[in-house]
């Protein structure tokens, strides 16, 4: 039966609070890395070895989410799949060495990566019914999430609290919220005669640019989101609640670019959009290297959260552009920016164990300018102007 519009708007809200949910998780994860780093005895080398791991498991995992939502309808799907997703914010506190730190994150990269691609799924359908955009804005409430569960995690790590107890709190409440804001959602099923929906699509060629777009901004997001606190603690010698701060800037500002960037893009274009983002993310790059002081290095991130913001929505609403079969283009492009996410971390980690962070973040900026080299092939085309997003899952990190 066809949802009616004030039904379609209820289920906006609903899918918007579950990408909340979804971006406090990762905040409060966020924050807390480097107490987990020193709980579990690594060095920063081994870190970045752990944070391999929910790259791995996201990867296994993520074909999986269409399959469960085709058996279980896109309700319930959501309702497990997130409740999964909260609940492995527990895991990593708990490792007590690097094994353990290891598999926690196989199975929060896991858990992540299908809850991420079931909502975003969930969010295009909603966006298709309603006949306008709303990715954007879901992502920015997504990074609103980040925001929140950073700020938590910067107060805990601030009054100095067991990240253990900190985690089991938080993984407590966001599950609760994370039901009751499911029940909200379009409830989706499949004829049960049906094909499930294909387990993996590769980008057509005409993508791979777009995918290369989004690689990099999803590189310095996942680089920052992960990186920026165990950053200000090693390199510039901040207290805990100091360098978890870090975080907080770069997803205070990439929230707050998120959710005006509908309105921005409209008024000057995507190219032009992505291109200005990209030479602040440059700058913010930069000024993380060169930083002499916690809180210019704190500015540099905030740049890095301002410049990469809208790169993701772009990229998705390009990539439906790029070819004869848009879904599978945008299924593609999303698999590249979201793995991007998840393997940039354990790749600063590998370069700093080689080299320093301070070259690690070297890396980050020149990716951030080749956002200004590429933005033309975020053009619109014939079929529409690159306004909307729609896809799975985000670079995000979400988002």
């Amino acid at each position: 039966m066809p949802y009616g519009r004030d039904r379609v708007e209820r289920a906006r809200y609903a899918v918007t609070a579950v990408f909340c949910v979804h971006g406090t998780v990762t905040g409060n994860f966020a924050t807390r890395i480097p107490w987990i780093q020193e709980h579990a005895g690594v060095s920063p080398g081994q870190l970045g070895l752990a944070l391999a791991f929910p790259a791995l498991g996201a990867s296994l995992a993520m074909p999986l989410a269409g399959a469960v939502s085709h058996r279980l309808g896109s309700r319930a799907a959501l309702r497990v799949l997130l409740a999964l997703w909260t609940l492995s914010l527990t895991l990593p506190s708990l490792a007590p060495d690097l094994y353990g730190l290891c598999a926690a994150l196989f199975v929060y990269g896991a858990t992540s990566g299908m809850s991420d691609v079931a909502m975003n799924a969930l969010g295009v359908e909603v966006e298709n019914r309603l006949g306008r955009s709303v990715m954007s804005g879901l992502h920015g409430m997504w990074s609103t999430g980040a925001l929140i569960g950073s700020a938590a995690g910067t107060f805990a790590a601030h009054l100095g609290s067991d990240a253990r107890v900190h985690h089991l709190l938080a993984a407590a409440v966001l599950t609760v919220l994370g039901v009751v804001f499911c029940q909200g959602v379009p409830d989706l099923r499949g004829a049960p005669d049906e094909e499930p929906p294909p387990r993996f699509a590769l980008p057509p060629r005409s993508a791979l640019a777009i995918g290369a777009i989004g690689f990099c901004g999803v590189f310095a997001e996942g680089a920052s989101l992960d990186w920026s606190a165990v950053y200000l603690k090693e390199e510039l010698g901040s207290p805990p609640g100091v360098a978890a701060a870090s975080t907080t800037a770069f997803a205070l500002t990439m929230a707050a670019a998120r959710l005006v960037g509908d309105r921005v893009v409209d008024r000057f274009g995507a190219v032009r959009t992505v291109r200005t983002g990209g030479l602040a993310a440059t700058a913010g790059g930069v000024l993380v290297v060169l930083a002499p002081h916690p809180a210019v290095a704190m500015a540099g991130f905030a740049l890095l959260g301002v410049g990469v913001a809208v790169v993701v929505p772009l990229a998705f609403a390009a990539a439906g552009r790029s070819g004869p079969n848009p879904s599978q283009a945008i299924a593609g492009v999303a698999t590249i920016t979201y793995t991007s996410g998840l393997v940039a971390p354990s790749l600063i980690g590998g370069l700093a164990g080689l080299t320093s962070l301070t070259a690690s973040f070297a890396v980050v900026a020149v990716l951030a300018f080749g956002l200004v080299a590429g933005a033309g092939v975020l053009r619109p085309g014939r079929r529409g102007r690159t306004g909307g997003g729609g896809g799975a899952a985000d670079g995000g990190r979400g988002a």
